[in-house]
């Protein structure tokens, strides 16, 4: 793997799959919600699925799923968990989610929950976005989500020099773990104006609290393929 970005997301979601496996059990409200309404018996895809929390349900309720990770030891994890629940209709597969190594047109609906933002530049995540829309088939509707810059959690934070506005490295410190991992912070017309530019419909795009009691800290947004 020759690409710096990739070896280095590669090492540190390596480093920190068990970890994260252990922190990440619970689904969130408004995955739920999506797959709910838009994915029985349709062909989709859990784009940077990590251990496979969302995944499981989405697999339960689609045709055919396929996880998407650039983690060789978060899809072991995802393997052993759709192995355990007998989910037979998924295939985990490794790879960039700037370069998807899928045919156009091919997915019915996509699941891109919390990993956007840790592609390094713009261009990259603008291609990535380019890439979700190019895979889904035309009407397809994908739910995306990123961290919320404005959160008070990250006001006193220090930015990386010489990156872009939001760019920031958030330390992985669970199990005695110290590991930096690359975040781009988005702003909430940010990701508007960067699904526009992706050729999305915006369905939907708003706030939702994970973690926070108080504010929104994570954005989501479901957005549309034309037709």
């Amino acid at each position: 793997m020759k690409n710096k970005r990739l070896k280095d997301s590669l090492l540190t979601w390596n480093r920190i799959a068990e970890s994260f496996n252990h922190t990440r059990q619970h689904t969130w409200d408004f995955c739920n919600d999506f797959i709910n309404t838009y994915t029985t018996d349709k062909i989709c895809a859990d784009l940077g699925c990590g251990n496979g929390r969302h995944l499981l349900p989405l697999a339960k309720h689609a045709k055919k799923t396929i996880g998407f990770d650039i983690s060789h030891n978060l899809l072991k994890i995802t393997e052993k968990t759709l192995k355990h629940h007998q989910i037979r209709n998924t295939q985990v597969i490794q790879g960039d989610l700037v370069h998807l190594p899928f045919k156009s047109n091919i997915f019915d609906n996509i699941i891109y929950i919390a990993a956007l933002h840790n592609i390094k530049h713009k261009e990259n995540r603008m291609q990535s976005l380019n890439e979700v829309n190019r895979v889904l088939k035309p009407g397809g509707q994908a739910l995306i989500s990123v961290w919320n810059r404005d959160q008070d959690r990250f006001k006193q934070k220090q930015y990386q020099k010489n990156g872009e506005p939001g760019d920031i490295l958030i330390y992985w410190r669970q199990h005695n773990l110290n590991i930096p991992r690359f975040y781009h912070l988005y702003q909430k017309q940010e990701l508007k104006d960067e699904l526009k530019q992706a050729n999305f419909t915006i369905q939907t795009l708003d706030g939702v609290s994970i973690t926070s009691k108080k504010e929104f800290d994570n954005f989501y947004a479901i957005v549309e393929k034309s037709k």
